[in-house]
């Protein structure tokens, strides 16, 4: 590499140039700005002083553009009739995991993409909880368990019961004091919901996965109640890592059958 070469002025020349913001994206943001200033909470109704053009310094027709903005972006929302107007309004996470799957629908990350992340995460959300539920954070946990105790008597059942297993994990997550790591891990299980060729490999009968499923997830229950966390650490590892392996080989198996199918 040359003296001069310059890495990161090569790599920023890379990624895409800045989108310039419109003047409605610029006073949305600082309407957004003035809602955590004020301390404004879902339900207050926004000031309609803020929508006047004195106020920022805008146009009644940017004011709308910005307030729809905020709309779509589901900070407010606007009722019409006798004491409407415009109201703070919160955006549940549901909403923002649905969001977020829209923007890898057209580009799926890989099995294993997600399992790289769920390796380094889920066992580090687990270990945080040992010994730190309440009981019934417990028995929401030991619920999800008790889905698919019996033997499954149809396909559907055993898929059902295979959702169930994440549904374990969603849960796990849920009962986490760090929200930015619980919603990261939702958003993983939301992900594999909803790639196909998950779909595909949770329809499949197999009595032994859901017996090993069922194994981890009771040894997990016991170390988080005894607050074992390095154990429920390395308990959750491992079956992470077995999920992968388990995933990735039938996901391979299934390219296989589908390219002899085209042949």
């Amino acid at each position: 590499m040359s003296e001069t070469a310059d890495p990161v002025g090569e790599a920023s020349r890379l990624l895409p140039a800045p989108r310039r913001r419109k003047r409605p994206d610029i006073i949305a943001e600082e309407i957004r700005d003035l809602i955590a200033e004020r301390g404004l909470k879902p339900g207050d109704r926004l000031p309609s002083e803020w929508l006047t053009p004195g106020a920022l310094k805008a146009s009644r027709g940017t004011l709308r553009e910005a307030k729809k903005i905020l709309e779509v972006q589901g900070l407010i929302k606007s009722k019409t009739g006798p004491g409407g107007g415009a109201f703070i309004s919160a955006m549940a996470p549901v909403e923002a995991i649905q969001l977020l799957d829209n923007l890898f629908l057209f580009k799926q990350p890989s099995i294993a993409d997600i399992y790289a992340m769920r390796k380094l995460l889920e066992p580090e959300l687990a270990a945080g909880l040992a010994g730190e539920l309440t009981p019934q954070a417990f028995a929401a946990l030991q619920a999800t368990v008790r889905l698919y105790e019996e033997e499954p008597e149809t396909a559907e059942e055993e898929y059902q019961q295979r959702l169930a297993e994440l549904d374990f994990h969603a849960e796990l997550a849920r009962q986490s004091d760090n929200e930015i790591l619980g919603f990261v891990c939702v958003f993983l299980l939301s992900l594999l919901r909803e790639m196909t060729v998950c779909r595909e490999i949770y329809s499949r009968p197999n009595p032994e996965l859901r017996e090993r499923g069922l194994h981890y997830q009771v040894q997990l229950l016991r170390a988080i109640k005894a607050g074992d966390a390095e154990r429920t650490r390395s308990i959750m590892r491992e079956h992470m890592e077995e999920a992968e392996r388990y995933m990735l080989t039938r996901a391979v198996l299934r390219g296989w059958a589908d390219r002899r199918q085209g042949a």
